[in-house]
């Protein structure tokens, strides 16, 4: 199921400039429109995560992300040096707290 929801959400992806610096994976599908009401999760190329600005472990991610209203965009910005299996934890925590607006961020 979640191979499937990763599969659906990669064909509708945005793009918007970031302040971490992450170099994203390209698709052709990317487009850019500017999202308001979001939040940002960005996974570098060493593994490390942030929640805006902020670095947080995994653990604490998911304390923060507990706190945002499921109304709220997430918007995940993920290396493509990065572990996949630092992506699919993201993706854990995103799924057992019920955030289903989400955006995963390619560039072109």
């Amino acid at each position: 199921m979640l191979v499937l929801l990763v599969m659906v959400l990669t064909t509708s992806t945005f793009i918007k400039q970031g302040i971490i610096p992450v170099d994203l994976p390209t698709a052709k599908g990317s487009a850019k429109e500017d999202v308001k009401n979001e939040v940002t999760i960005y996974v570098n190329d060493k593994g490390q995560i942030f929640f805006e600005k902020e670095e947080l472990k995994l653990s604490m991610l998911e304390e923060k992300l507990a706190q945002v209203s499921k109304t709220k965009t997430i918007i995940l910005r993920s290396d493509k040096e990065s572990k996949f299996q630092d992506f699919v934890n993201v993706m854990d925590i995103l799924k057992r707290l019920g955030h289903e607006q989400l955006y995963i961020v390619t560039k072109e």
